[in-house]
């Protein structure tokens, strides 16, 4: 292992790039993110933290609402180490739970509102939490599950309650709405207001547990990820170092689901732990991002290529001024990257568009960077999917699935990540736990390999990985090709039984708005731009099943073409 190690070392410190930092920055030093939070609200107490549709929550209100939510806690039984639900879409009460559960040595365990009854109770089983705070128009929701859980107090809010009544921004219907409010739960704005000055906590221990963040459960059921402050400070300091930039004075846009780890990263972590003003937006929106933009001068936004899409075809993207955007994101989940793309990003904002990271639940994301390596579109040009290079102090080996070896460069493996970030562990699996790692480095379950210059390309799961005719098929390869055609919109590619070749490529696809192709003559052009062995059976769909996180659900795909 040494020496594979030592080979990639030396390859990733001669091609770093020469204006990406070695070294992640921490403004107040390796301290928790919750006593960030702290020393910003005293350094500047009136700056916004959040903006919520033109209602702003500022660094000192943060910090003193997110105590009183500790108190709170703490007056109804919680303990260090107790488990606190959060049921909510986007919204400045999410932030303000966050760093509480933070301050009050709690577990913040987030769960994706778009959940049904037997996927809220699973988690809160899972996990055994005791207290949950949950939007009005989910509590008749925990109502049913409520005596099949060990909940005992359950905390009630508006989103509606946080919105102007003249809004700076469009507002989707679905959050402008109230629900009435159950009994036997606490309306959870005049218990805050009622508790005062709130507690000061002491500070936080970083390396406490603080967070169960849950796998998406695509394949079995989810597992929750163990992790602590300091992991996400590391990769706050990481992320903000390599992808973000942002400072005191920065505005950033967020509306990815701070439920999911990636949301809560780009929403929560990042713009705290740099001292940056967040833009929370409740969902996306195309007409609300482009006035939000405008109106507060954004200067970073984490992106989908989706919703890139979105804007440069809007019919009223002419009207707003985007070019505060200096640094955007977008990752391919349905639509993928391209230098089209690119191109049209630049056109519109100035900005270069750069595909982020990979990452993971399990590494709380932000595992590598690609920052630094656009000129002459490198990173698009490059052999799928480029990947680029590990955060500072993160590494990662590929390695033999079936003996752990570390294999050498062009070599496809599982890729194995070792970093402070790396999830202590799948909360109550303690085998599962044991299963993932080898000698300290995660199993990813990923394939990869590192080309010649020591850059790392991401090649799928290993259980989507196809063997037609022997030979390895990628599906992620293929949806990237897709993705180049121009009628295609969004691509899934799964594996289908077939008696002469073992498995067969499926390509389930939706076409762009008046796109005329047939899918003889989809196929006949997957057969001038791919190795015979790995066209595809096409199949045109008008939508592909979702998760609630942009996720493509091959599942249900495999079920719907089984036969």
């Amino acid at each position: 292992m040494p020496d594979v190690l030592d080979e990639l070392r030396a390859l990733w410190d001669r091609n770093w790039p020469a204006d990406v930092p070695r070294q992640p920055h921490y403004p107040f030093g390796d301290i928790a993110l919750s006593d960030y939070l702290r020393e910003w609200a005293r350094r500047q107490p009136d700056v916004p933290a959040f903006i919520f549709y033109g209602t702003c929550i500022s660094y000192v209100e943060l910090d003193r609402l997110s105590d009183r939510f500790a108190a709170l806690l703490v007056r109804h039984g919680a303990k260090p180490g107790d488990r606190i639900g959060v049921f909510l879409p986007n919204c400045p009460q999410f932030a303000i739970a966050f760093f509480g559960i933070l301050k009050a040595g709690c577990v913040h365990v987030p769960v994706n509102p778009m959940f049904k009854e037997h996927e809220l109770l699973y988690e809160l089983q899972d996990t055994g939490a005791e207290i949950i705070l949950v939007q009005d128009q989910l509590a008749p929701l925990v109502a049913t599950v409520r005596d099949r859980s060990k909940l005992r107090v359950v905390l009630v809010t508006s989103v509606a309650e946080m919105i102007p009544e003249q809004p700076e921004f469009d507002v989707p219907v679905s959050v402008r709405g109230r629900a009435p409010m159950p009994q036997d739960v606490i309306d959870l704005m005049p218990a805050l207001r009622a508790m005062g000055s709130g507690a000061c906590m002491g500070p936080a221990d970083p390396d406490a547990l603080a967070a169960l963040n849950y796998t998406s459960g695509t394949t079995g059921m989810p597992k929750g990820c163990e992790h602590t402050q300091r992991d996400m400070t590391y990769v706050a300091a990481t992320g903000n170092t390599c992808l973000c930039h942002l400072a005191p004075g920065d505005v950033c846009l967020n509306f990815a689901p701070v439920f999911w780890i990636a949301g809560e990263d780009t929403g929560l972590i990042i713009p705290i732990f740099a001292g940056a003003t967040c833009v929370l937006m409740a969902r996306w929106d195309a007409i609300g991002f482009m006035q939000a933009v405008q109106r507060y001068r954004v200067s970073q936004a984490w992106m989908l290529v989706d919703s890139v899409d979105e804007v440069l075809n809007h019919p009223d993207v002419g009207r707003y001024d985007l070019r505060s955007l200096r640094n955007a994101s977008a990752s391919s989940l349905v639509k993928k990257m391209s230098i089209e793309y690119r191109d049209r990003w630049r056109a519109l904002t100035g900005g270069t568009l750069i595909e982020p990271t990979f990452g993971m639940t399990e590494t709380q994301t932000f595992d590598t960077f690609t920052t630094g390596l656009q000129n002459d579109d490198f990173d698009l040009k490059a052999r799928p999917i480029f990947v680029g290079l590990p955060m500072p102090g993160t590494e990662i080996l590929v390695r033999d699935f079936a003996t752990g070896v570390p294999l050498p460069i062009n070599e496809e493996g599982e890729i194995t990540v070792r970093s402070p970030s790396v999830t202590k562990g799948y909360w109550g699996k303690p085998e599962v736990t044991a299963e993932s790692f080898v000698d300290g480095w995660l199993r990813t379950g990923d394939i990869g390999l590192f080309d010649e210059q020591g850059f790392l390309h991401y090649l799928g799961r290993r259980k989507e990985m196809l063997k037609v005719r022997g030979m390895s098929v990628f599906p992620s390869e293929i949806e990237v090709i897709l993705g180049k055609h121009p009628a295609i919109a969004a691509a899934a590619v799964i594996g289908v039984p077939d008696a002469e070749r073992g498995q067969i490529p499926l390509a389930a696809l939706t076409l762009k708005p008046g796109a005329a192709v047939t899918e003889a003559a989809l196929t006949a052009w997957c057969r001038e731009n791919m190795a015979t062995y790995k066209v595809p059976l096409v199949r045109i769909m008008e939508a592909l099943p979702m998760t609630a996180t942009g996720k493509v659900v091959k599942q249900r795909l495999v079920e719907m073409f089984a036969a």
